[in-house]
């Protein structure tokens, strides 16, 4: 669903916002859109490009960015028109160029999303600190936070003139934030970061968008959940058996829970000072679990 955020900006909101299932957004200013992601499959991409199609009224599509370089933000680039200059950090830009999932999901998920006719595009453009950007009379800062937290390439794209803050995967809305692959204390200082901004309207890369208090309430949430899993570390335990002795109390009903297992992966690597084995975090998910991660691709 294309939901107005302020006139001419517009967050594409996809239910339930589990697994794959992200959002977006578009800028309409002057003679010009700008997108903010695209989406994980060749059909939930063309959704949301008719849809700004009909809020842009013919105006073309000539710039994107890419908040980071997680499929279900990036795999359809590919079926953004051919001029439209994309934006993306330097690193996430790296990470999308090598990364693997796209020619083939692993069967972690189920089930496997079927990611349709997409092929593999990167940034044109590789920011690296910030970069502002104008789509007609619209300013659009590019920002990183300074410090790996969702991934080690995040971006946001705020809007000051209007209030808007497209956080990408820095924040999730009601559901379990992932942090597998970046930093979980770099996640919980991002959040202060981000509310220096003062936004008055908040677009997450999962779930609902954020007005007014909802923003600091989400921050509280994603603050606690954060120390939540730093706490949970323990030495002489496992992460995945940290994970099944834990009890997830006020956000045991945000959905993929599972996420727990892989935060902790995290949380454990950066307290060990090593490098954190991707396929035995998910490989531990899908035991604590008990099967496959679900997802509505």
């Amino acid at each position: 669903m294309l939901e107005t955020v302020v006139p001419g900006v517009h967050a594409w909101v996809q239910p339930d916002g589990t697994w794959w299932v992200n959002n977006a957004g578009a800028i309409v200013g002057g003679d010009d859109v700008f997108i903010v992601d695209t989406c994980a499959t060749e059909a939930r991409t063309r959704r949301f490009l008719a849809a700004v199609d009909g809020v842009a009224g013919g105006r073309a599509v000539r710039m994107a960015v890419n908040t980071h370089q997680h499929g279900d933000h990036t795999y359809g680039n590919s079926l953004l028109p051919r001029a439209t200059v994309l934006f993306g950090h330097e690193r996430m830009r790296e990470a999308l160029r090598t990364d693997p999932i796209i020619d083939g999901c692993p069967p972690f998920w189920e089930p496997v999303p079927d990611w349709g006719d997409v092929t593999r595009r990167v940034p044109d453009v590789a920011v690296r600190d910030r970069l502002t950007v104008h789509a007609g009379g619209t300013r659009i800062e590019l920002l990183h936070p300074g410090e790996t937290a969702h991934t080690t390439g995040d971006l946001v794209a705020w809007l000051p003139d209007e209030g808007v803050l497209f956080a990408g995967d820095l924040v999730f809305s009601g559901l379990t934030p992932l942090v597998f692959m970046g930093s979980v204390g770099g996640a919980m200082r991002t959040l202060d970061w981000m509310a220096a901004l003062q936004p008055e309207h908040l677009v997450p890369g999962h779930g609902p968008v954020l007005h007014g208090s909802e923003i600091a309430k989400a921050f509280g949430q994603l603050r606690r959940y954060y120390e939540f899993v730093l706490a949970t570390v323990q030495p002489g335990r496992t992460p995945l058996e940290a994970a099944r002795a834990c009890d997830l109390g006020e956000f045991g009903g945000w959905a993929d829970a599972e996420r727990i297992v892989l935060n902790l992966h995290r949380a454990y690597a950066e307290h060990d000072g090593t490098e954190m084995d991707l396929i035995a975090a998910l490989s531990d998910a899908v035991k604590w679990r008990g099967g496959p991660m679900p997802t509505s691709v």
